[in-house]
């Protein structure tokens, strides 16, 4: 019976976050077929789902306005579409994954970013992550490394009217030096250390979420901060498990 108020309780959070929700995008007058999948999706697995697993639930209400706005439905394959809201990440094409609902969650809440911030988002990938964080920031940059899949994304945010997401295809590796430093800057493929480039890039102050660890090996999710002195600090959140970092090999190319 308790678990029944608590999740019912939820649902009227989930209510309420939704008739406060800030236009960050232009408003579709078209009824949402996805509304009420959205609206489980936050309630049972980014909510509910961290206390059901002895976790810390992802409870900023920022994060979770966010996620009730950001219409996952439309980040996914047409054949996956009846599968947008389902606890568990999807194929996108080209080995990449569309990542857990909870994972989005989790690692948007551990960045702590806010309004004014800049974020760096390395592995675009379909573009949630990044249309997630740009419902919340003012600026998100993204780095996607296979040109189809960035060029895929670029169109599908700009039909979907995100105005504050600036996407190159690169190699992240090396981060955006041209518009560093970032607030916070989020890792969506597991690298087997964390790149030096991207710990510079990072404000004094900052965060940056990152898995690490090989395809065949144990991943973790790691939580890197710069102190205001410039000191970096790295420590385990939890286990994950990530498609691998891809890099481009350039012969010129020299890794600091």
């Amino acid at each position: 019976m308790r678990t029944s108020i608590q999740v019912c309780a939820i649902f009227t959070t989930v209510g309420l976050l939704l008739a406060n929700i800030p236009q960050h995008r232009a408003k579709n007058s078209e009824p949402d077929p996805y509304r009420k999948q959205r609206e489980r999706m936050v309630a049972t697995q980014i909510d509910w789902r961290g206390v059901r697993a002895g976790r810390v639930g992802v409870r900023d209400e920022v994060v979770l306005d966010a996620m009730l706005r950001v219409p996952r439905h439309e980040f996914v394959p047409k054949k996956h579409k009846s599968s947008a809201y389902a606890d568990s990440p999807l194929p996108i094409g080209y080995d990449q994954t569309i990542s857990q609902p909870y994972i989005v969650g989790f690692m948007t809440e551990m960045l702590k970013v806010k309004k004014e911030h800049k974020v760096l988002e390395i592995g675009t990938g379909s573009g949630y992550q990044a249309a997630v964080l740009a419902e919340i920031v003012d600026n998100v940059y993204s780095i996607e490394i296979i040109k189809e899949l960035g060029e895929q994304v670029k169109a599908r945010l700009k039909r979907l009217n995100y105005k504050n997401i600036t996407v190159r295809i690169d190699d992240g590796y090396f981060g955006w030096e041209e518009h560093a430093p970032f607030d916070a800057i989020i890792v969506t493929a597991a690298a087997d250390h964390i790149p030096p480039p991207l710990v510079r890039q990072l404000k004094p102050g900052g965060r940056m979420g990152i898995p690490v660890g090989g395809r065949f090996q144990v991943q973790n999710l790691l939580i890197v901060e710069k102190a205001l002195d410039g000191t970096v600090t790295t420590r385990q959140v939890m286990p994950v498990r990530f498609v691998p970092l891809t890099r481009i090999r350039k012969k010129d190319s020299k890794e600091k």
